[in-house]
């Protein structure tokens, strides 16, 4: 009875909790510099800070952790896209929150959403940069349009969402988003870019009376069921690290995983590492979570494939005879390393062998009751065949570019049709000379 009376009695205190947070006012007029000593303003704990934050040689105008040295941005501006040395964020005469490039254009800009302009800024302790009234009403704030990330107070309500950065390293919007639908479903789905349609989701909480998803004070993380708030599906385990112990997070990263992450304050004498532990996530296998969807190329890029490494995060490998179109980015899809089978011909190509892989949206026919050798044949002699997966005496045809690519315990085996060797070498040939006849020879702040 008495866990009881303390849950409701935390439920009852959260919007308290929320609110009542002391901050400096930022004043009409004032501006920062990327060129500034400290171009940010901190909370008054010196728990967090706006402002901006140096990339290399460029800036990103975000909040983040000001205690944290890695991983610690919690919202961007601007769409997540960096600004040169010489911008300027300023809160205007007229109450705009507004940001420029060094030659004086705005780029981003944030106002009232009423027609009582703001007077002051603040950050806040919780993390929330907010725009204020005379009357100390709140006209706008960060919490209410998140980019990828939640902080323990944050509440996301119907139609709000996290979108996952492109990269590790990008901020621009990526491939996933997370929302609670107006149906009050809790969905992750895959994005359509560069037009940012979502697919099918490939996660959610089934629900249809989702109200909030809140993260509260004490860094649980749970989908408020109804208008009472008295029901609720959780995302956290039922025991937590301390939040004034733990700096927390919640954020949807770039490989499509909601991921809870806690940072020791202290180090406690060397009991906790000084980085960011992750104590839960969804969904539990990102590789396999895709099912059925045919559209888009799954966690991975097309002609790529999905498997979990040792820290259980997604690891894209290409299949033999490809290669990553960007070396940098391992995410983003393979491409064939020879050139394209001539219809009518098998000649200079063969087969390779991957266990336990497939391309399950890749399908373009399916042959039962087939031995290997007759499936290895049919895929060698098809010019549309470009990989064939076998299970269970089935031989299914898989049409290029290949999709949704995961290790699967299921299928015995992949056999992907790729290039002999002199085929490999005469491409690569074909690539240098275009290279040459392209060829033109030439006349952060710590």
């Amino acid at each position: 009875m008495a866990s009881v009376f303390l849950y409701l009695l935390s439920l009852l205190l959260f919007p308290l909790f929320s609110s009542a947070q002391t901050y400096r006012n930022i004043t009409l007029g004032t501006s920062l510099s990327t060129n500034d000593r400290n171009p940010y303003w901190a909370s008054p704990s010196g728990e967090f800070s706006f402002g901006f934050y140096p990339i290399q040689d460029v800036f990103m105008l975000a909040i983040w952790y000001e205690k944290i040295a890695v991983e610690s941005i919690i919202w961007t501006a601007n769409g997540g896209n960096t600004v040169e040395s010489g911008s300027k964020i300023e809160l205007t005469s007229d109450g705009v929150l507004s940001l420029s490039t060094p030659n004086g254009t705005q780029i981003w800009k944030v106002e009232s959403m009423d027609s009582i302009g703001a007077t002051s800024a603040a950050m806040l302790d919780t993390g929330n940069f907010v725009l204020s009234s005379d009357e100390s009403a709140i006209k706008w704030a960060s919490f209410d349009i998140p980019t990828d990330t939640i902080v323990p107070t944050q509440i996301l309500n119907p139609l709000g969402k996290l979108s996952a950065r492109l990269t590790q390293n990008d901020y621009s919007q990526g491939r996933f988003e997370l929302i609670l639908q107006g149906d009050g479903n809790l969905v992750l789905y895959q994005k359509a870019r560069p037009m940012g349609d979502n697919y099918d989701g490939y996660w959610d909480t089934a629900t249809t009376n989702g109200s909030q998803l809140i993260f509260n004070q004490s860094g649980y993380i749970y989908l408020s069921l109804g208008s009472s708030n008295t029901s609720r599906i959780s995302l956290t385990t039922t025991t937590q690290v301390s939040p004034t112990q733990f700096y927390h997070r919640a954020t949807l990263d770039f490989d499509g995983v909601l991921r809870h992450y806690t940072y020791p304050k202290n180090s406690t004498g060397g009991r906790w590492r000084q980085s960011w532990s992750v104590s839960e996530y969804v969904p539990s296998n990102i590789c396999t979570a895709f099912g059925g969807s045919v559209l888009g190329s799954g966690v991975c890029g097309f002609n790529s494939y999905c498997k979990l490494d040792d820290n259980q995060r997604p690891q894209c490998n290409c299949p033999p005879g490809y290669t990553y179109l960007d070396s940098n980015n391992t995410f983003n899809g393979c491409k064939q390393d020879f050139l394209p089978q001539t219809c009518g011909t098998s000649d200079g190509f063969e087969m390779r062998e991957i266990l336990t892989t497939n391309w399950p949206t890749s399908d373009y026919g399916r042959f039962t009751s087939v031995t290997e050798d007759w499936c290895r044949q049919t895929c060698l002699d098809d010019c549309f065949c470009a990989a064939a997966v076998l299970g269970g005496g089935t031989c299914w045809l898989k049409k290029f570019p290949l999709s949704n690519g995961k290790t699967d315990a299921t299928a015995d085996k992949a056999l992907i049709k790729v290039g002999k060797p002199q085929l490999v070498l005469n491409n690569r040939n074909n690539s240098c000379k275009k290279d040459r006849d392209n060829l033109i020879l030439p006349g952060r702040f710590s």
